[in-house]
């Protein structure tokens, strides 16, 4: 189902044919660190740069026979080469190439997120402006606790988006790296220059050190960070979708021309594109744990780790792009009802102005104790009884004698719910 919406160059990257380019790539750039060495013929470099290839399909059925993936691409490329090709994989185990052509892959796949990242957040800061002074409830333990806007809410997932793109661009740092040090990373029949040379030119960095892979806690953090941005994305998500419930109804994610929301209620219009992303979200995170679990491989390397790395790469880099692009969609053509919002401040009749009243009367010399006292009362019988909590404290002698009209009154405005926001916004937009 996904492919259907998945933008097609993020697939592309993760397709057999790109898989074996990049092993090419490598091969052929530590066939030039070779040559540069002197150990490859000039005009051996020529015909290997000139006839390099492979088929994919060759590649499958040899492998059938071999059932070794990297033997099967060599003698492909060998079919295509001739007799130059001795001169190819020279010193390497499969996991020179392996390793460092999945960090090709992962930086590029990284790098085509970064876009949208940051198209997101220029949505949600164009979003939040619009609402800045939009009040609505704000709600804790899912209930009414007191006015904040709308836009304010749009601010945090801002910001949050902003820390994602930082971790991706320290994602990207993490796994531009590469090894070409032979079977056990030791560079025993290697030239620690060919390394050098050939991470050079697909501009990665040789690892420090490494064994016969790379360590796993680079990938790991990778899977980690697509996981992160995953859940702020459901986070957003499950938001809409509570907002979108029929008793607040105040955001709905898009619904367009013909679409249907039930088979047998006409009437429905569900948040089914945000429940989708809820579920997928998921999935992501439950390759950021296989990732962890690949960390701890035996002694120099085993391969648990490398089936569940052809799954768990293409599926996490795919459904994040896929979240990323539905974010974008919905946030940008949401149907957003300030009057609903204004209209579920008024739906506990005063009850979220408590905190002010409470505060008054301490300003004027009651204890905090007597007056939560006082407060709770006249909540909890309007709460219970569907009265008016203004005019509960309004009636009230114990507050009476502390507060006159104009000071009660002014606890019930929803101006100083705005004092600050100007405030938070500059705060986060000043750098």
């Amino acid at each position: 189902m996904i492919e259907r919406y998945t933008r097609p160059e993020m697939g592309a990257v993760w397709t057999d044919e790109n898989r074996y380019r990049k092993w090419l790539d490598v091969e052929l750039a530590v066939c030039e660190a070779w040559a540069r060495l002197g150990k490859v013929p000039p005009g051996a470099l020529r015909e290997i740069r000139s006839k390099a290839g492979f088929s994919v399909k060759r590649i499958d059925a040899i492998e059938k026979v071999v059932k070794h993936d990297m033997i099967a691409f060599l003698t492909s490329v060998a079919e295509k080469v001739g007799p130059s090709s001795r001169y190819v994989h020279v010193g390497l185990t499969s996991y020179d190439v392996v390793d460092t052509a999945l960090s090709l892959l992962i930086r590029e796949s990284l790098q085509k997120l970064l876009g949208p990242l940051g198209e997101l957040r220029r949505l949600l800061k164009k979003q939040a402006l619009k609402h800045k002074k939009t009040v609505c409830m704000g709600r804790t333990h899912g209930i009414h606790a007191e006015p904040v806007t709308f836009g304010f809410k749009l601010l945090v997932w801002y910001e949050e988006i902003g820390r994602h793109i930082a971790r991706f661009e320290r994602a990207v740092e993490t796994i531009s790296v590469g090894r070409i040090s032979g079977s056990v990373g030791t560079y025993i029949h290697l030239d620690p220059r060919v390394e050098r040379i050939a991470l050079r030119k697909l501009r990665l960095a040789p690892a420090k050190v490494s064994t016969q892979v790379l360590q796993r806690d680079r990938h790991a953090e990778v899977l980690s960070t697509l996981a992160l941005l995953a859940s702020t994305i459901e986070k957003i998500a499950v938001e809409i979708r509570h907002l979108q419930r029929t008793e607040v109804l105040e955001v709905e994610e898009p619904f367009t021309k013909g679409q249907k929301g039930s088979s047998s209620m006409p009437h429905k219009k569900n948040p089914v594109r945000c429940e989708r992303v809820s579920g997928l979200a998921r999935l992501v995170r439950a390759n950021a744990q296989v990732g962890l679990e690949n960390v701890a491989l035996w002694h120099e390397r085993d391969i648990s780790h490398s089936s569940a790395e052809r799954v768990v790469f293409p599926d996490s880099f795919i459904l994040t792009d896929f979240l990323l692009a539905e974010a974008l969609d919905i946030i940008g053509h949401w149907v957003v009802h300030p009057d609903r919002m204004k209209a579920n401040i008024g739906a506990t009749r005063g009850l979220i102005f408590s905190q002010g009243v409470l505060l008054a009367l301490t300003r004027r010399g009651m204890s905090r104790e007597e007056a939560y006292r006082i407060v709770q009362r006249n909540s909890l019988k309007a709460w219970e009884e569907g009265l008016d909590f203004r005019k509960l404290v309004a009636v009230d002698p114990d507050i009476a004698r502390r507060l006159d009209p104009a000071d009660v009154d002014a606890c019930f405005s929803l101006a100083p719910y705005l004092d600050k926001i100007d405030f938070i916004f500059e705060r986060v937009f000043r750098r």
